[in-house]
């Protein structure tokens, strides 16, 4: 059984999570732009306060303040399923996109010193963008056997511009 997450109200947590696939998926611009989108949404649902931002290859770090702090699982999960859904769709993909569960740690003093705010502004233009469709990413999806080989499926992401819809 696991340990439950710590949760409490007014404060900032420190949230990370990562990527299920051996690829560096925050290295291409439709996943960046994209999450940015369910960010923006996810923020005129929930309401909460974003910091330090952080996208790494795999990895997605920042920090949160939510407008009410016991509903921070809900949003967490509320992103992953909605980018995890969202991406598979627009890239013709199947399957799990994150890794394990996210991890969490409340910050009783609030983010580190130096951590800066999101740019929203930044953030509403980068999720409007419209990537053009004859741009195509190809991706490597790898995945361990138990012989210890690797099975690997690639697909382009055809329609780029066209987001998916929010209701499948």
């Amino acid at each position: 059984m696991r340990k439950p997450r710590d949760l409490a109200k007014n404060v900032w947590y420190a949230v990370g999570t990562e990527i299920n696939i051996a690829e560096p998926l925050f290295q291409l611009p439709i996943a960046v732009v994209l999450l940015y989108r369910v960010l923006r949404e996810a923020k005129k649902r929930f309401g909460f306060e974003l910091r330090g931002l952080k996208l790494d290859g795999a990895s997605f770090t920042f920090y949160i303040k939510p407008d009410d702090g016991l509903k921070l699982p809900q949003i967490t999960q509320w992103m992953k399923q909605t980018f995890s859904v969202r991406l598979n769709v627009l890239t013709g993909r199947t399957g799990h996109v994150w890794g394990d569960r996210y991890g969490s740690e409340i910050l009783w003093e609030g983010p580190p010193e130096g951590v800066e705010e999101v740019d929203w502004a930044a953030v509403e233009m980068s999720a409007k963008t419209k990537i053009p469709v004859a741009i195509a990413y190809t991706l490597s999806w790898g995945s361990p056997r138990s012989d210890g080989m690797t099975i690997t499926t690639s697909f382009s992401a055809k329609n780029a511009s066209k987001p998916a819809s929010p209701h499948g």
